[in-house]
């Protein structure tokens, strides 16, 4: 089967469960980011086993920043993720390993604040009072649709590379459709809601549609790093887990606190 043919299957497949359990919320959504945590970190974990992640560390920790988001909110996610540093210098001790501990527990403690804590936003995001659905879906939909632009654009229409020592497969044609995408589907979702303004709308899209890519691009200079092409083969032609969250996970922290910052958290 070829990529393009195993993305539409595996679309087909998965969207339709992430936002049923999605709209569940609750301990549904936990589950869900839970399970999506720790695929992304195993395959984090495992592009890098050479520099001696403290994996169990690292698995405990992100748990705990959604346990912490699920209960508490985002002071108590934030308390749950400082947990992998204790956790990780423990476990490196006892294991005994001689890679140096500032790798290994940096790394262990970047995977978990990356991962685990992006994740926890987005249970956050789902949470919040009376639009947390609506905030959930609208990034989801968002993020899918400026990715989608950007890759038939590009594969189509692109020709100027956008980062080729980090992902030679980007063209600034590819971002421009995948901005105008994320916006347009932002606004749309958005504008008649009465949760955000017009101008907010706009701007949440705007931030959206800037931290998307970024996302893209940090794990596609990891992978670049040490030297892999996908963080796995779960998803067919999308890669891995990690390889289909990572524009969301740094979408969700930036939308969580634009939100924040219009008043509604």
């Amino acid at each position: 089967m070829s990529s393009f043919w195993s993305r539409i299957l595996v679309s087909a497949l998965g969207v339709p469960i992430v936002l049923w359990l999605v709209y569940l919320g609750g301990w549904s959504m936990f589950a869900l980011a839970a399970a999506a945590a720790l695929v992304a970190l195993h395959e984090l974990y495992w592009m890098t086993r050479t520099l001696r992640p403290v994996v169990l560390a690292g698995y405990l920790g992100a748990l705990a920043a959604l346990l912490g988001a699920t209960l508490g909110g985002p002071a108590w996610a934030l308390g749950g993720l400082f947990s992998t540093l204790a956790l990780a210098f423990v476990f490196k001790g006892v294991s005994g390993t001689r890679q140096s501990t500032t790798v290994s527990v940096s790394l262990t403690a970047l995977g978990a604040g990356w991962i685990g804590l992006g994740l926890a936003h987005a249970v956050l995001l789902r949470d919040l009072a009376e639009h947390g659905l609506l905030a959930a879906y609208t990034v989801l939909l968002a993020v899918w649709a400026g990715d989608a632009a950007a890759y038939l654009v590009g594969f189509l229409f692109g020709r100027h590379k956008l980062a080729p020592s980090v992902s030679p497969g980007k063209t600034w044609e590819g971002l421009v459709a995948g901005t105008a995408a994320t916006i347009a589907v932002t606004f749309i979702a958005l504008y008649k809601t009465g949760f955000l303004s017009i101008p907010e709308s706009l701007v949440l899209g705007i931030v959206i549609a800037a931290a998307a890519p970024l996302g893209d691009l940090f794990e596609s200079a990891v992978k670049r790093d040490m030297g892999v092409k996908d963080s796995g083969r779960l998803l067919g032609g999308h890669g891995g887990m990690l390889d289909r969250i990572d524009a969301l996970l740094f979408s969700w922290v930036a939308a969580y606190y634009v939100i924040a910052a219009f008043g509604q958290v």
